[in-house]
């Protein structure tokens, strides 16, 4: 069978009308999706400076904590060991020219202190001597760094024979 030459033209052009229509159907399928992921990238780069900006806050923040953190931890020691509070606290009594009359360690307790899991031991520390000496002792134990992570819970004094009994908490952190 012969086909003639018109029908072959018809034929092409048929096909090639075809072929015009698939990759206009194609191209705007792509030219949609290129829109749709052209949408997309203006929402992230409009999101994307309070994000990086809301990153660099919040690292520095991190690295406030972890500074405040390492802070804390230096100023409470790992556990608190009684041979040595207690060389410390005779230490100071006989510079502060006081008689440290008993000291007796008893068992740290676990606790938490603010959220922070520790160890506190409570000592009741008798002393005795001038006035002037017993509160230079107190001051010393406020203020000397060896005891920063000590909280002096209450003093009674007997003024009339210079004693005084110091109640004190001293906190250790278990990290």
């Amino acid at each position: 069978m012969k086909i003639g030459r018109k029908a072959l033209l018809v034929l092409g052009a048929v096909v090639i009308v075809a072929a015009i229509v698939v990759v206009g159907v194609f191209y705007f399928r792509q030219a949609g999706e290129r829109g749709e992921w052209n949408d997309r990238l203006d929402r992230a780069q409009t999101l994307l400076p309070g994000l990086a900006a809301s990153k660099s806050n919040l690292e520095d923040q991190l690295v406030s904590a972890q500074s405040t953190l390492e802070e804390t931890k230096v100023k409470f020691p790992e556990s608190v060991e009684s041979i040595e509070y207690g060389e410390y606290l005779f230490e100071i009594a006989e510079d502060c020219n006081v008689n440290l009359n008993s000291l007796t360690f008893p068992r740290p307790v676990a606790t938490t202190l603010g959220g922070v899991p520790c160890s506190v031991v409570s000592l009741t520390l008798p002393v005795s001597g001038t006035l002037e000496n017993i509160f230079k002792f107190i001051d010393t134990i406020r203020t000397d760094g060896r005891f920063a992570s000590t909280n002096v819970r209450t003093i009674n004094m007997n003024i009339g024979t210079s004693v005084a009994t110091i109640t004190m908490d001293i906190y250790g952190y278990k990290g």
